[in-house]
């Protein structure tokens, strides 16, 4: 009986942990498809994993929005997501914004194959700091580097992918 019981938890675990596990499938502004942005709870934060591609070469700004949205132009995401309050960019006294991330780097090939990780958001329905409220969020790369200042200078949003929870 015990070793039913073993099984049965053990059988348990990828569901339960699968359940806090999303990803952003990202596009461009053309409707090419751009890689992916995985997320993966932990009870210390949130570990991102980004496979983009397609993206010019250099450095971008990488940020997640308040809402779960990727129309043509981008938009429809908002601003960054920010539940706290607080004003934009590391090097602010007052920042960063919850989904303030670090700049991406594009190689030759157009690739960032990158992992970061942070604890001011949480992918638990109904935490502080949930990206999943009533309008979701979405992930955005923009066309230039983040100044880690009150003022951000991205530029354009070049790709967006909306954080669904993975079934």
């Amino acid at each position: 009986m015990k070793t039913l019981t073993i099984c049965a938890a053990l059988m348990a675990l990828p569901a339960s942990v699968s359940a806090q596990d999303a990803v952003a499938e990202m596009i461009g502004v053309d409707g090419t498809e751009m890689g992916t942005v995985a997320f993966t709870q932990s009870p210390n934060g949130v570990l991102l994993t980004l496979g983009i591609t397609n993206l010019p070469e250099g450095g971008h700004s990488f940020h997640i929005h308040e809402t779960g949205a990727c129309e043509p132009d981008f938009e429809a995401a908002g601003d960054h997501f920010n539940p706290d309050g607080a004003e934009h960019g590391f090097q602010n006294e007052a920042g960063p914004h919850a989904g303030d991330m670090p700049n991406i780097y594009a190689d030759a090939e157009m690739e960032v194959s990158a992992d970061m990780f942070t604890d001011r958001i949480s992918m638990q329905e109904g935490a502080e700091n949930s990206l999943f409220d009533e309008d979701g969020s979405a992930v955005i790369v923009h066309m230039n580097p983040d100044s880690y200042q009150t003022e951000a200078g991205a530029g354009d949003r070049i790709a967006c992918g909306v954080i669904t929870l993975r079934q």
